[in-house]
């Protein structure tokens, strides 16, 4: 089986951190539903029928949105996926998302409210793979003039 990405790893997040992202971040996620949702490891968020990894992500989303727009963040774009234009033939993503957040620090106060963390086996149960990219935006159309490791 190949290696699936679902949570970040303590050092991802001491090294996003180590970035000292001064403003708004943009997380790009690319998602990859499982073709029926797996809420074994939260049995008791699961539905009495089986139902899509895609439908519960959608349960992710409802239950996730009121916590993100509390701190500041919004769903920037929710869109379909595909397969890459230019990128390997055979990996597809099902779904892209950018969600925008105002700071790192807000985006820790979502990431860690306790209520919010009660729904994340909606989207473990929903997913086959996935990947998170914090992206800080240039100023301009420019992108010479800082570093954004």
């Amino acid at each position: 089986m190949t290696e699936r990405y679902i949570d970040p790893t303590q050092e991802s997040g001491r090294t996003l951190f180590s970035r000292h992202i001064p403003g708004e971040v943009v997380m790009l996620n690319l998602l990859r539903f499982r073709d029926e949702a797996d809420y074994s490891a939260s049995p008791e968020l699961a539905p009495d029928v089986p139902i899509s990894g895609r439908q519960a992500y959608q349960a992710y989303i409802d239950h996730t949105l009121p916590y993100l727009e509390a701190t500041g963040g919004s769903l920037a774009l929710l869109g379909e996926g595909g397969r890459y234009l230019i990128g390997p033939e055979e990996e597809r993503w099902d779904c892209v998302m950018l969600v925008r957040q105002n700071s790192l620090a807000d985006f820790m106060a979502f990431a860690s409210d306790a209520a919010y963390l009660k729904g994340m086996g909606h989207r473990t149960a929903a997913l086959e793979d996935s990947r998170l990219l914090p992206v800080v935006e240039f100023n301009g159309n420019s992108i010479l003039g800082g570093s954004n490791d």
